[in-house]
């Protein structure tokens, strides 16, 4: 494995019980987003909600109309930019590699801004339309950092490169249809207030099917983390297998994008900090990385709602306060920098 990989891993936990432990405080953290918000409601609340014993209740509505989907789009885009952030740094052999940081969620949010302009109507495609974004953003800033040296630094300089210019097609797209994004500032800093099961469905399938996808690949993600030599020595096609896991990172964080917005750094933060605690064995830490992301999302979210209410963040502001001082304590220990992936 390389260094990087390695250098920062402690005395490792049983992976069962960890994976168990994780499991149950991302129920935890479902459970205290259902609850807790401008109107607190309790558990037996929640349960009749559920139960459609009183369906009518002020309880009932909140948690079914406006609770449930958010914590639903918390979970699934916490654990889909999480595992979309662990395959794109394993693939590219890149720690600073992530969703946000190279580009892929600006390119889904462009596609989706010209889609919302010019079919307003097609909603549920949005996710697909997503993931062509995400997609041709990724392999852009893969083919533009080949050209150049394919050096850990140089990718993430074209990523950003490439963001910047996919998140000004985005403000000119708003600039002339400003109905094109309703709540266009939310987007643009990731955020997940008023969403419905309508918005989140399809992305659901999407984020299922990838992830499972992914899941189904992680033996070969670990001999491709040996090395491209190594790999085509044992029988497996390198290029087509890096190509197959970017495209579907580019799947799970597009279908993230189109009904979370432009939310960072759980991409970045997640697959390192799972990492750390248990190992590279792929796997384990996609799984863990999983939970991991839909914890974060899930608790960025509840303290966004609780920090300043009556008023709220926007989610993708408490992430960028955490995340923004990672990615720089991250940038400086980095020793590789100029070497080649």
């Amino acid at each position: 494995m390389k260094n990087w990989r390695i250098s920062s891993i402690r005395k490792q936990p049983n992976k069962s019980r960890f994976l168990c432990g994780l499991g149950l405080l991302v129920v935890l953290l479902a459970l205290a987003s259902l609850c807790f918000g401008a109107v607190p409601l309790t558990p037996e609340e929640i349960l009749g909600a559920f139960l459609g014993g009183t369906r009518d209740s002020a309880a009932s509505q909140i948690v079914l109309l406006a609770r449930l989907p958010r914590t639903c789009g918390c979970l699934l885009a916490g654990a889909a930019l999480a595992v979309s952030g662990t395959v794109i740094q394993g693939v590219l052999d890149n720690p600073l590699a992530s969703p946000n940081i190279i580009g892929v969620n600006s390119g889904a949010g462009l596609l989706v801004a010209v889609s919302c302009a010019l079919f307003p109507n097609a909603v549920t495609l949005i996710p697909f339309i997503s993931i062509l974004g995400a997609a041709g953003a990724v392999f852009l800033v893969l083919f533009l950092a080949e050209r150049t040296g394919a050096s850990r630094i140089t990718l993430v300089l074209a990523g950003i490169a490439v963001s910047g210019i996919f998140s000004a097609g985005i403000d000119a797209v708003v600039t002339f249809v400003p109905e094109a994004l309703n709540g266009y500032s939310d987007f643009r800093i990731g955020g997940l207030a008023n969403l419905s099961m309508t918005r989140v469905a399809p992305a659901f399938w999407i984020i299922l099917v990838a992830m499972l996808l992914v899941l189904s690949l992680s033996g070969e993600l670990d001999v491709l983390l040996l090395g491209t030599e190594t790999a085509r020595s044992l029988g497996l096609p390198a290029k087509q297998l890096r190509l197959t896991l970017l495209a579907l990172a580019a799947a799970l964080a597009g279908a993230a994008v189109s009904f979370a917005g432009l939310l960072g750094f759980v991409g970045l933060m997640v697959p390192h900090i799972m990492r750390r605690l248990l190992g590279a064995e792929s796997l384990p830490l996609l799984l863990a990385s999983a939970l991991g992301g839909a914890s974060l999302l899930t608790l960025c979210d509840l303290l966004a709602r609780l920090l300043f209410a009556p008023y709220e963040l926007p989610v993708g502001i408490v992430l960028a306060l955490a995340g923004g001082p990672f990615f720089i304590w991250l940038l400086l220990r980095q020793r590789g920098g100029r070497s080649h992936a």
